[in-house]
């Protein structure tokens, strides 16, 4: 049995530490700042370096089992797992990098970062399943939100790596080791499950609002502190005082429950469950429908009808017993899930713009390199921000135009896709000043595409099993580094070298063919988003009939 924290304060005390425990998750996106010593410092190779690097994603969208785990152990035991899994798998890799264990055999360091980097799985997962649980009703709100603190993670520790260790990477290895299970400890009783909201509460707006606020400040004080130490020679008091006020902006989020504990609002939406034994997670519903709820769109009254029979008849005898297959706004098994066809258009769409954007990612310098531009870290800062702007739009917008007129978030990730047909047309191009509006484009696109897909999943196939649908779709990550990066780009850029008479390609035609396939890959993801925009149409409409999210009346029968 969980038990499952009653009143109005949990959840957003609760939502606090998760944004700290998200930045802790983000430490897979890190691998930057540290690749460079286990080059130089053990001797690998390029191709050696790439291949740790393939370790480093494998690790961090190997998530399923975390899914599973969310289904039946409380937070705090899928938290402690990717604790035990960061600081084993962290702490070998600072003891390569230290040179204090010589001579480590290259295969103990590939599973090392494979564990390292499976931490993030195992805390992102525990954070976002417990948090969509706890607030089902801006579930647009809260994905955006809890991933764009996992895409500014990277910025964090990239302040704190320059601002107090100078950039040592033994230093940063050795804060991932020790810095993040004190963290998840430290925070591991607060990240639990809370009674949700059975109606909108109109103050919950406004708190979602003022956090969006302050984590937008706080990506645009550490892209400029981040820019200011590179160009500028600051002393320690500046830094420390920089590192201060990043601090007392992770922490914004806990003014929401100290407002709400010293101004209480007289009424509330949120009802205490009426037993003190607590809920089985796995056998109580995430919500229960209020008395408003009885009114419903009309694409479910002849369903509901029908059951109704089917119940009559079963009393009479006519017909046998039979489990009744969930709908789409139900909780689905992930058997269930895998037959239908708008699990596999979710997933192939997803796969189509996460898996190209993935690819200019991972290839980012070489691009950069090949038409003449050495700065490559102030496009990795710029793509970085981006993508976080996009995390947190695509959350606050898609929930906003849900909520007016019902509008599938997917439609979302249509007009993205239509804007990275263009980017990717605007690459080819390699017109001069294009590569930074581009790559800022890019982000924002792939960011809004991280928020929607995990908003639409728990709205079409439910929050019991979340965590294994949501670590699901997130293969399309590494199978986009395989296929689209690995073996299109690399193979494409390694002719055209060769072509050149050696190993590093120079000029426009380095990338131009992939990007033009990548542009075709997101042209027919655009097509499968709008197929599928069309298909769940009547599904929101169920949904969000009253401008706010409601319970199928049938997950009560």
């Amino acid at each position: 049995m969980q038990s499952v924290k009653a009143g109005t304060r949990p959840p957003w005390v609760g939502f606090a530490a998760a944004v700290w425990v998200g930045i802790a998750a983000g430490n897979s996106y890190c691998f930057p700042l540290y690749s460079h010593a286990l080059k130089s410092v053990l001797g690998f190779t390029q191709q050696q370096l790439t291949v740790l690097g393939v370790a480093n994603d494998l690790g961090e969208n190997t998530g399923i089992l975390p899914g599973i785990a969310c289904n039946y152990f409380p937070p705090w035991v899928v938290l402690l797992v990717g604790v035990f899994s960061s600081f084993f798998g962290y702490g070998v890799i600072w003891l390569a990098i230290t040179q204090t264990v010589q001579n480590l055999p290259y295969w103990i360091l590939w599973i090392a970062l494979v564990l390292a980097a499976n931490s993030s799985a195992w805390l992102g997962t525990a954070v976002i399943v417990t948090n969509l649980r706890n607030f089902p009703l801006s579930r647009g709100t809260v994905a955006g939100l809890l991933k764009g603190y996992i895409a500014l993670s990277a910025a964090v520790f990239t302040e704190i790596s320059i601002m107090l260790f100078n950039g040592s990477a033994s230093a940063v290895v050795l804060l991932f080791t020790l810095g993040i299970p004190v963290i998840c400890l430290a925070l591991m009783y607060y990240v639990r499950p809370c009674t949700p909201a059975f109606e909108p509460d109109p103050s919950e707006n406004g708190h979602f609002m003022f956090t969006q606020g302050t984590s937008l400040l706080l990506a645009i004080f550490l892209l400029t502190t981040t820019i200011l130490k590179n160009t500028l020679n600051l002393n320690n008091t500046t830094s420390y005082t920089f590192i201060a006020i990043m601090v007392v902006f992770l922490l914004s989020p806990l003014a929401v429950p100290i407002k709400m504990t010293l101004f209480p609002a007289r009424k509330t939406g949120i009802q205490p469950v009426e037993s003190s034994e607590g809920l089985d997670s796995k056998t109580a519903p995430l919500l229960t429908p209020s008395s408003s709820n009885t009114t419903l769109a009309s694409s479910n009254e002849d369903d509901d009808v029908s059951y109704v029979n089917m119940l009559l008849a079963l009393g009479e005898g006519a017909i046998k017993s039979k489990k009744r297959r969930p709908r789409r706004g139900e909780d689905f098994s992930f058997r269930e899930a895998v037959v239908k066809a708008d699990f596999w258009l979710l997933w192939a769409t997803y796969f189509f713009g996460i898996g190209s954007g993935v690819t200019v990612l991972n290839n980012l310098a070489q691009i950069a390199a090949s038409v003449g531009f050495e700065d490559t870290s102030t496009l990795m800062s710029l793509f970085s921000f981006c993508n976080f702007l996009g995390r947190l739009g695509g959350g606050a917008v898609s929930e906003y135009f849900v909520r007016l007129n019902a509008t599938p978030r997917t439609f979302w990730t249509m007009v993205t896709q239509v804007i990275m047909v263009l980017t990717y047309l605007l690459y080819a191009s390699s017109l001069d000043g294009t590569l930074y509006a581009a790559t800022a484009l890019l982000g924002t696109c792939y960011g809004l595409q991280i928020a929607i897909m995990i908003s639409t999943t728990s709205e079409l196939f439910g929050l019991k099993n979340f965590g294994i649908f949501f670590n699901f779709m997130q293969l399309g990550n590494p199978l986009g580094a395989v296929f689209l990066s690995g073996m299109l780009a690399g193979y494409i850029y390694d002719t055209e070298a060769a072509k050149q008479g050696g190993t590093t390609c120079v000029g426009p035609a380095c990338f131009r063919l992939t990007f033009l396939v990548l542009a075709c890959v997101c042209g027919l993801g655009t097509i499968l988003s709008l197929i599928l925009t069309l298909r769940i149409r009547p599904v929101y409409q169920m949904l969000y009939a009253g401008g706010s999210f409601r319970l199928p009346q049938s997950s009560v029968h």
